[in-house]
């Protein structure tokens, strides 16, 4: 879908590119979830705004990974083991989304987006005393599985659900589970990237304004985060999340 965008929905784009692209970083998550509504609300058709964030966060999640990669904060063998199933159901994902209008997915992500942060919020001081070598692989390929294909289907690249799963089941510690999700982040969402490509959902111009944007500023925030104490990151990565899940479905309604 290369039509080009308005000024103003470029520079709109740029905008939510810079400040997803920050939080993204600080997160652990690649940021497409949160930037589907934001662009929808800006007058994005629904499928577009699903799909053309996704090859921007190629990137961004890949520096931002790398930030904490380089500070010891990314589990490997989440990485190995969850990765392979987690590219397949990926791709399953979204080829479905051939058959499934995007209107209920940018509803779905909304509510998934509140959902994670009620979960992060609810469990961040039980999972301070778990130790992420003790998850099973299949604990592992479930929540990378499942992960990959919601990313699929929802045009995302499943950072902003891996996160708060890695912390709540698998008890990685907030900064491990950050750096891990953001690396699967970058290898997820590039499937789903060539299967939206291949269905003409991505609008590139758009594509183009938010990774302007966004890469830069993913950098900037992982190295804030990695400055953070845990539960004050982990308290306001629930917090946010869940502020902007409750405004995105009170504008939607």
């Amino acid at each position: 879908m290369n039509r080009g965008v308005s000024p103003q929905i470029f520079l709109g784009a740029a905008l939510i590119g810079m400040a997803v692209g920050f939080l993204s970083g600080a997160f652990g998550k690649g940021g497409s979830a949160v930037a589907t509504p934001l662009l929808h609300l800006l007058g994005v058709p629904a499928i577009v705004a699903i799909a053309s964030p996704l090859p921007a966060t190629i990137p961004s999640s890949l520096l931002a990974g790398r930030v904490y990669a380089g500070a010891g904060n990314v589990d490997r063998r989440v990485v190995r083991i969850g990765l392979p199933g987690g590219l397949l159901l990926t791709v399953a994902g979204a080829v479905l989304t051939r058959w499934v209008s995007g209107g209920p997915l940018v509803l779905v992500t909304d509510l998934l987006v509140l959902a994670c942060a009620a979960r992060i919020l609810t469990t961040r001081h039980a999972v301070a005393v778990q130790r992420g070598e003790d998850a099973t692989a299949f604990k592992v390929l479930a929540v990378v599985g499942a992960v990959g294909f919601v990313s699929g289907l929802l045009g995302n690249s499943g950072g902003f659900l891996l996160a708060p799963l890695f912390i709540s089941v698998l008890g990685l510690p907030v900064h491990r589970a950050l750096g891990t999700s953001l690396v699967l982040a970058t290898c997820l969402a590039v499937p789903g990237t060539l299967v939206h490509a291949w269905l003409g959902h991505i609008d590139w111009s758009l594509t183009l304004a938010f990774g302007l944007a966004s890469v830069p500023a993913a950098s900037a925030g992982a190295r804030l985060a990695l400055r953070t104490q845990s539960q004050r990151l982990a308290l306001a990565y629930g917090a946010g999340l869940a502020t902007l899940a409750g405004g995105l479905l009170a504008f939607a309604h």
